[in-house]
């Protein structure tokens, strides 16, 4: 994995095993933590978030068996372990893979079996985190959508930069799509095994700032943060100017030295994480106002994608209607309809002050809302002055699709499209959302939070 080594924690009482297969597999290019019995072996585990343990079965305090046992029965536990012992048993071996251990060595070590399963557990580990990351895109669109200049040189540049661990702004108007462009980036490096982690700073409150980025430690139990959580992949920080000052200053040390303390916690954490970021404000204006640290913009600023309004490429508009048409059809079973020519060119010629994310809703709300399988110019400019607020609104026969939802669900839709409107209009800083609808503003980073609300 490019610019990604696997980490591995070595348990074992015996401190020449521990240095040998330590020396073995850094030669390899593995990053290797040691332990000398159970409790270190946790504590190292909970520092670290190995993606490989290889445990030793007799240990002083606490049994390799036992503590494996431990571990697997936590339902966060995906880590593999491959057990070793110099007194193994057929009885042992069956045992340890009956509680989910993924092989057994036996002492004295082979280096050629060691070696070999070592590559093994790590390669299954990274494809089930590959899997676990492609699970969660199910749904979500992977790369850019259309064939004009502009999109075939942003797709041709990000491929090059995902090459290498550059930290990458993304720059542009709110719905052009710069978390797509980021995740096409993540999609074609090295790193694509890894998890995409993605916030939107303007909806985390300050004071929960710290245990959101960088994770808790409370009797005894860890909280991963975010950058935790994005170990060996890609952190994308949607609107990045709404960070406030305290968490801009930690979030630096932590990029610098690749590592930081959880909140309530007394060990470093070592993490390896690209950063990407996206901004709709001229951050070089935040900067010059002191609202931004000017360090954390150059660090993080390495190399600016600017990503360009809809109405600046607008020869993309029919393979983008076309595109969501098949999108709607296959994960939300809506029925099948296609834009005429006359309201293809129509839009291809429309402003799209939303972008990308007006252009979706627009499609979702004809194929909703719409009667018969063709959808023509007349349809398409009463969507568009129901959207703009004009009052020319053709009135449309059918119930609005929403009548049929519960009240909590009709009433979640309306406060997402609501608030997200407003958001915008207050190019997503979040004191001026709240004074715009009157909102307490923790009650409103909670409210942002749960309609998943972002740039």
């Amino acid at each position: 994995m490019s610019g990604y080594k696997a980490n591995i924690l070595v348990v074992d009482d015996e401190r020449e095993i521990r240095q040998l297969v330590q020396e073995i597999l850094q030669d390899e290019g593995y990053v290797v933590y040691v332990a000398g019995n159970a409790e270190e072996a946790r504590q190292m585990q909970r520092r670290h978030q190995s993606d490989l343990i290889l445990l030793d079965i007799w240990m002083p305090d606490t049994d390799g068996i036992t503590l494996l046992k431990e571990w697997t029965e936590d339902a966060s536990f995906v880590t593999p372990v491959i057990m070793m012992s110099g007194h193994g048993t057929i009885e042992t071996a069956v045992e340890a893979t009956k509680l989910g251990a993924y092989d057994f060595l036996e002492k004295p070590l082979s280096l050629a079996r060691l070696l070999l399963v070592v590559e093994r557990a790590i390669d299954a580990h990274m494809l089930q985190r590959e899997n676990a990351g492609l699970k969660q895109q199910l749904f979500a669109v992977n790369e850019p959508v259309g064939r004009s200049a502009f999109t075939e040189r942003m797709k041709e540049q990000l491929k090059r930069l995902a090459q290498h661990d550059t930290k990458v702004m993304f720059v542009g108007e709110s719905g052009t799509g710069k978390e797509l462009y980021a995740r096409f980036l993540h999609a074609h490096s090295g790193r694509k095994a890894g998890p995409f982690v993605d916030v939107s700073v303007g909806s985390i409150a300050p004071e929960n700032a710290a245990v959101e980025f960088f994770g808790k430690e409370l009797d005894g139990v860890v909280y991963p943060g975010l950058l935790e959580r994005a170990h060996g992949g890609v952190l994308f920080l949607a609107e990045i100017a709404g960070m406030d000052a305290q968490t801009q200053l930690k979030l630096l040390s932590a990029l610098e030295s690749h590592s930081f303390l959880r909140v309530g916690g007394s060990e470093q954490v070592r993490v390896d994480v690209r950063v990407l970021a996206a901004t709709r404000t001229l951050l070089e204006t935040e900067v010059a106002a002191g609202r931004f640290r000017q360090d954390l913009y150059y660090l993080l600023n390495e190399v600016t994608m600017e990503v360009l309004p809809l109405r600046e490429h607008g020869e993309d508009v029919p393979a983008l209607l076309h595109f969501y048409i098949d999108y709607f059809v296959r994960y939300e079973k809506l029925a099948y309809r296609k834009f005429l020519m006359a309201a293809q060119n129509f839009l291809r010629n429309y402003t799209w002050p939303g972008n990308v994310r007006e252009l979706k809703n627009l499609v979702q709300r004809l194929m909703i809302l719409g009667a018969g399988e063709d959808i023509e110019l007349t349809e398409v400019k009463a969507a568009l002055g129901a959207v703009l607020g004009a009052a020319s609104v053709v009135p449309q026969s059918n119930v609005p699709d929403f009548f049929q939802l519960s009240l909590k669900e009709a009433r979640e839709q309306f406060e997402k499209a609501y608030l997200e409107y407003h958001f915008e209009k207050n190019a997503g800083n979040v004191a001026k959302l709240a004074t715009a609808v009157g909102v307490e503003r923790t009650h409103l980073y909670r409210k942002l939070h749960a309609l998943n609300i972002k740039e």
